[in-house]
């Protein structure tokens, strides 16, 4: 521990408000990889209680609230009834796990999180079946993400396995906000701030993970309307060594103003460039992916690879397992997916695009997210010209149209899985 840290804890424990809270010598705290999931695992006798099921307390609300309409539903804006919120200390460990009435927060002003941005959440989506069963989409993913973020900004990691064990039995006691429709679902909002109460820059003596629910229906709900992006060369997302490849909200907000800046010139999202040669990495929140058609007639799927800058995002790894499989395993193809696809996480430039949409080997280009899903484009806007992208008559392509199919009816339940996994 370096002296300005020691110094700031003593401080801290002198000023607490709690008299019979004592300071401690922490015994040497490791990350490892265990079961899919990132673990807070302590040496010695002084280990940290870890996020436990069986101490959950429920709360249940007095007032329970009438679901709105799915047609009205807008995304991130209605909640659920309930909540879920597990305190962390950093003499405890992580304390008893509330599921409770939905509402503020209490905080001090002085928390970390409000002055250094000290938060990490994740997004997933809950799924009602035609047979009444409610299944989670890949969320052992979303929990390994969201140890490796806490992870790089000092914020403490937990039991991926029982934290979502605690947000199944939350989704369950909401279970009749999640829309019948077709195309709707519950968004699931995971976030972990830093609560310590005071001013300074350092790993937080106290945190808080807290869930909330979201009832939401289709991103597209009249149908695919493909994007125009702007390609950015003002502003950058992400740089090598940074935080570009962790979901913090520190990510997000410097996002904003270009993509106001890109709205009041006619584009919908922004394209992130990087570096002089203009490699494409992101599209807005997005993970992006290119198509290309080979000299032989095949098909190059082609996505930036994962190398600092880019999330590794859920949907992101999802289409690159499909289109891996369909490739390589005649019994795991996929229906309308043309058989010779050659799939490639591999740098991108501007230049290539530009040209492969000149000489007309450029197929189509796509988002990939937890909100949409699937995001066509059709142009990009880039050093003061249009460059144009083909899309087809319902707005997707050739290989994004198959494997967006095949990745809803998974997530619905038309189609078994794996992947679906059941509340």
């Amino acid at each position: 521990m370096s002296l300005s840290l020691l110094r700031s804890t003593l401080r801290s424990a002198r000023s607490s408000r709690h008299p019979s809270l004592r300071l401690v010598t922490p015994a040497p705290v490791t990350i490892t990889l265990r079961d899919n999931a990132l673990r807070f695992m302590s040496s010695g006798s002084g280990k940290l209680a870890d996020i436990d099921p069986s101490r959950v307390e429920v709360i249940q609300t007095t007032k329970p609230g009438v679901p709105p309409p799915s047609a009205s539903l807008k995304f991130g804006h209605t909640f659920t009834d309930h909540m879920l919120t597990i305190p962390w200390d950093v003499v405890s460990g992580w304390g008893v796990p509330r599921i409770q009435p939905y509402g503020p927060l209490e905080l001090e002003p002085s928390c970390t999180v409000l002055h250094y941005a000290q938060t990490i959440f994740e997004g997933m989506k809950a799924y009602r079946h035609d047979d009444g069963r409610v299944t989670l989409f890949r969320p052992d993913m979303n929990m390994k993400r969201m140890n490796t973020s806490a992870a790089r900004i000092a914020l403490p990691t937990f039991d991926g396995e029982a934290l979502l064990e605690i947000i199944k039995q939350l989704i369950r006691i909401d279970k009749s906000w999640i829309p019948k429709e077709p195309g709707h679902s519950l968004y699931v909002r995971p976030t972990l701030i830093g609560t310590q109460k005071a001013v300074g820059v350092g790993p937080p003596n106290e945190a808080l993970l807290f869930v909330i629910l979201s009832p939401v229906g289709p991103y597209y709900p009249n149908g695919f309307k493909p994007v125009s992006l702007y390609g950015t060369t003002e502003y950058v997302r992400a740089v090598p060594g940074g935080t570009g490849a962790y979901k913090l909200g520190v990510n997000y907000a410097p996002g904003i103003l270009p993509q106001k800046e890109a709205a009041e010139l006619g584009y919908a999202q922004n394209l992130w460039l990087h570096g002089p040669e203009h490699y494409l990495t992101e599209v807005g929140t997005m993970n992006l992916f290119t198509v290309f058609k080979k000299a032989d007639g095949s098909y190059e799927l082609v996505t930036p690879p994962l190398d600092g800058m880019i999330l590794p995002g859920v949907t992101r790894d999802s289409v690159l397992a499909l289109a891996r499989q369909h490739s390589s395993s005649p019994t795991s193809a996929i229906p309308d997916l043309p058989p010779k696809l050659t799939v490639s996480e591999r740098p991108v430039t501007m230049s290539e695009v530009k040209e492969a949409s000149k000489n007309g080997t450029l197929v189509e280009m796509f988002g990939a997210g937890t909100a949409a899903v699937i995001s066509p484009v059709d142009r990009i806007g880039y050093l003061g010209e249009d460059v144009h992208i083909p899309t087809g008559e319902d707005g997707m392509g050739p290989i994004s149209r198959p494997i967006w199919k095949e990745l809803v009816g998974r997530q619905t339940g038309d189609i078994k899985s794996e992947w679906s996994v059941e509340v």
